[in-house]
């Protein structure tokens, strides 16, 4: 670990540890890139890692005849592999990069032995997967409980700031297919927020102009998950270590400036 130097983490479960916490985890994490369509996780599979997302975003889901239900997206906030430090070692979900970015690995097992060192960094994780499992099961009830309109709204909220960006690379397809509506539903529906001022659409890319608005139009579910998902005040820039990752590391790939969390 160099400690002469103090950039930041983007990752907001290791932008809250301790210097030493972080550094317990430091030896072992791997920067990698986070490729659009690659699968992370899939079900009924040991997985090797869990990655903590950097930047990007993750599609947590269910496949079933080629049918998909989104339980969850995971960005910079959380850690793709988490729910099975809870028990259990086989997958159940599949873990599908929906927006290219990056993130920091570490095996399984390493993790399992550092949180049984470190009980700080197990706290941190916990509090995670308390969240990502209440965002799962809420899913399963929006989706029978909630109109298409505020189901909709909702995603559209916590991907963004999953993502922290008002701007989403996603297309009416894959709203269709990861909310379970259909096509035309979709397009109606964003057609009437795009009237309203809300976002603005074009080919593959949706703009959330109005942001407030948005979330009045989302149903309960969306500030369920966001108080559940809302972190102890992250290390402070003066204070935010960055760790020199694994040996051999490309510098390009070490942690950088953390990310603009305004939502406007």
């Amino acid at each position: 670990m160099r400690t002469n130097t103090r950039p930041f983490v983007k990752n907001e479960i290791l932008a809250n540890l301790s210097l030493p916490d972080l550094a317990a985890l430091g030896e072992f994490l791997e920067p990698i890139v986070l490729k659009a369509g690659v699968a992370l996780q899939e079900p009924k599979r040991c997985p090797d890692y869990v990655y903590f997302i950097e930047s990007g975003l993750v599609s947590l889901r269910i496949s079933v005849a080629g049918s998909i239900l989104e339980t969850a997206v995971i960005g910079y906030r959380g850690a793709v592999g988490a729910l099975l430090l809870v028990g259990g070692h086989v997958s159940t979900h599949q873990s599908i990069v929906l927006f290219p970015g990056s993130a920091h690995r570490i095996h399984v097992e390493n993790l399992r032995r550092i949180i049984d060192q470190q009980p700080q960094v197990c706290e941190h994780l916990f509090r995670y997967i308390q969240a990502l499992s209440l965002h799962c099961a809420q899913t399963a009830l929006c989706g029978v409980r909630h109109d298409r309109e505020k189901r909709l709204a909702s995603w559209l909220c916590l991907a963004s700031d999953a993502l922290d960006a008002h701007v989403l690379p996603v297309t009416h397809d894959y709203l269709s297919s990861a909310l379970g509506l259909r096509r035309a539903s979709v397009t109606e529906t964003l057609s009437r927020f795009e009237e309203q001022g809300l976002i603005r659409k074009t080919r593959g890319l949706l703009q959330i102009d109005k942001r407030k608005c948005l979330e009045e139009k989302a149903c309960c579910c969306y500030k369920l998950l966001s108080d559940a998902y809302a972190s102890p005040k992250p290390v402070t820039a003066a204070k935010a270590p960055v760790l020199s990752i694994g040996p051999n590391v490309d510098p390009s790939l070490e942690w950088a400036a953390g990310p603009n969390r305004s939502r406007g």
